[in-house]
Formats: structure tokens, sequence, C-alpha cells
């Protein structure tokens, strides 16, 4: 019997418990750094020139 009224207590308590959605709208900022990949990138490129014309440098 206790076990009864331990399985009906446990029952009627899961109804209470109430999960929302908040009302705000969810923000995410994202700050990229892409500065590092251009310089690299220009680099290469300008490796690549000084390479193919040794002469102006």
């Amino acid at each position: 019997m206790k076990g009864l009224g331990l399985v009906c207590g446990l029952c009627l308590l899961g109804g209470c418990v109430n999960v929302n959605a908040p009302s705000d709208k969810i923000v995410i900022e994202l700050n990229i750094n892409i500065q590092q990949e251009v310089i690299y990138r220009l680099a290469a490129d300008v490796e690549d020139n000084i390479d193919a014309n040794p002469d102006i440098f």
C-alpha cells in the first residue's frame, strides 16, 4: 500500500513542472578576425612575385 501511495504522489507532482520558452530573442554575436588569412595570402603572392622577378628587387 505504501508503494502505491508513493507512485500516486509522484504522478501528481509530475504535472507541476512547467517549461516555457524565453520571451526575448536569442542573439548570437560572432566576431571573426580574418586579418591573418588576408595577410597570409598577400605574403604568398608577394613571395611568388619576388621569385618570378628577382631583378626588380
